[in-house]
């Protein structure tokens, strides 16, 4: 691991791949992997991330989906300078980029842009829980809300086309409620942290535009042999960047 002025570079996946993350504060981790496993992509395909940050799962994505190219969409400036320079350290960039970008507008020159668009939102509204530590603020706090990153999501995405989301499982009956009449095929995964255990997370995805189609609600990946013990072999597979197979 490097370290300089309070950055360090991160190994993810393996080994395979170098982040730069500030010291302290947020850090991009599980939730970033999981949502960057659960993606596929074919050849030329383009993919945007909503509040990219760092680079976390934009960069984890880019790394197995070779063939494909993605945009990352972000409002702090030090979080461009972070994804830039793992951009570079990976050599990626001939196809992964950062744009700085607030969610919580629409520009029109990126209406129906992307093959995809992916996101991990903030998960909490301001005064629902315990104030962050210093510097995860903008990463547990939705100032922002849910609301305008599923609509920033289907903005920038073509019809017919694929996002997909990483949040709480509490927040699922409003995710199910945004996406509602707005896209279809939609398909949820619950996320466990160990066998018996409810959910903790959901990794959902739809296609915009479609008005039909089964919600299909998957059985779900498990994170953990049991309570604090060891991984499961398909944890452990997604973590060295393998796919998550929703099914």
């Amino acid at each position: 691991m490097t370290a300089f002025d309070g950055i360090e570079a991160d190994g993810f996946l393996g080994g395979r791949l170098q982040l730069f993350q500030p010291s302290s504060g947020y850090r991009a981790g599980l939730d970033a992997v999981l949502l960057a496993a659960s993606l596929s992509a074919g050849e030329g395909e383009t993919l945007a991330e909503a509040g990219s940050g760092a680079g976390g799962a934009l960069l984890c994505a880019a790394s197995r989906l070779k063939e494909a190219c993605f945009s990352g969409f972000e409002r702090e400036e030090a979080m461009l300078d972070l994804a830039r320079a793992s951009i570079a350290l990976n050599e990626m960039a001939g196809r992964v980029k950062v744009v700085l970008a607030d969610i919580a507008e629409r520009p029109a020159d990126l209406e129906n842009s992307f093959d995809q668009a992916f996101a991990n939102p903030p998960f909490f509204p301001p005064g629902q829980t315990r104030r962050p530590a210093a510097g995860k603020e903008a990463a547990f706090l939705a100032h922002t809300p849910l609301k305008a990153w599923t609509l920033f999501l289907l903005h920038v995405t073509r019809p017919g086309g694929r996002v997909t989301m990483i949040h709480r499982a509490a927040a699922l009956a409003e995710v199910l409620e945004l996406f509602d009449r707005r896209a279809g095929e939609i398909e949820v995964l619950p996320v466990r942290s160990a066998p018996g255990e409810p959910a903790s997370r959901i990794l959902v995805r739809a296609r915009k535009g479609l008005r039909r189609g089964p919600v299909r609600l998957y059985e779900g990946l498990i994170l953990h042999q049991s309570p604090g013990g060891a991984p499961t072999d398909r944890a452990q597979g997604i973590m060295t960047g393998a796919a998550l197979d929703w099914r």
